[in-house]
């Protein structure tokens, strides 16, 4: 199937690993360019190496003003212009409701939910019709997961921020969609199952939760994530859609 990816850009925050590298290794792939950051320039410069001459490394905060605005025009200086955007930034620290203090409730807002509000709006003044907007989330979206209470209270509101900028931006021909993953066999979820003091039985314990019995691996959500970011899901807009081997059981 071609997706019509070739020779289009998006820029893919937090991408030197995990969900974003395999979404940027995806879209490469099949043709496209891509920006990638990473906390640190020279992280993402070697992630960007990896991913061949299509891809150029940025070492950018997505709690930064600046850095919105900069990988805009990085985009088109580099490759020309700029088709879409997967906003992507690590979970933030797990704990719960009331171990969390104001300054790390703070940071998690500024990186999570207005750093990503930020970089979306600045990639809609610069998308033309036939550009996308992509967050990634959680399915906490749905439903708190015990132990991320940060997580928790921040996703759903960018949910409804998705959705919102999905109305607005539709008579413009400019998509917003959002990418739920589920457990996905990253660094990340390695430190969730460790945290429980017994890695092997949580895994066991929610591995038995999902109906295809296995977590998912980073290039199934890749995958995923590249379709809903090309033409060929041109008609997908305003939606959640769970990469999670069907542990959500709600419709």
């Amino acid at each position: 199937m071609d997706l019509g990816l070739t020779d289009r850009t998006y820029i893919v925050t937090g991408a030197t690993r995990g969900l974003g590298h395999a979404t940027a290794s995806a879209l490469v792939a099949d043709g496209a360019n891509v920006v990638i950051t990473g906390r640190t320039e020279e992280a993402a410069t070697e992630a960007a190496e990896k991913l061949g001459p299509r891809a150029l490394g940025i070492g950018a905060d997505n709690a930064d003003p600046a850095a919105a605005q900069r990988l805009v025009d990085a985009a088109r200086d580099r490759f020309g212009g700029l088709d879409g955007i997967l906003i992507s930034v690590g979970g933030p620290p797990p704990g719960t409701g009331t171990s969390h203090t104001d300054e790390q409730w703070r940071d998690a807002f500024e990186s999570v939910f207005l750093g990503a509000v930020r970089l979306a709006r600045t990639a809609a003044g610069a998308l033309g019709e036939g550009g996308v907007i992509g967050f990634v989330l959680s399915g906490s979206v749905h439903e708190p997961i015990p132990g991320l209470a940060l997580s928790n209270g921040l996703r759903p509101g960018l949910a409804g921020f998705a959705k919102s900028l999905a109305a607005e931006l539709g008579p413009k021909g400019i998509r917003v969609v959002g990418v739920l993953p589920g457990r996905i066999a990253t660094d990340r979820m390695k430190q969730l199952d460790e945290k429980s003091g017994d890695p092997e039985a949580a895994r066991a314990r929610n591995t038995a939760s999902i109906p295809l019995r296995r977590y998912g691996t980073p290039e199934e959500y890749g995958r995923t994530a590249a379709f809903l970011l090309s033409p060929a899901a041109s008609y997908v807009t305003g939606v959640m859609v769970p990469v999670d081997g069907g542990a959500r059981h709600g419709f």
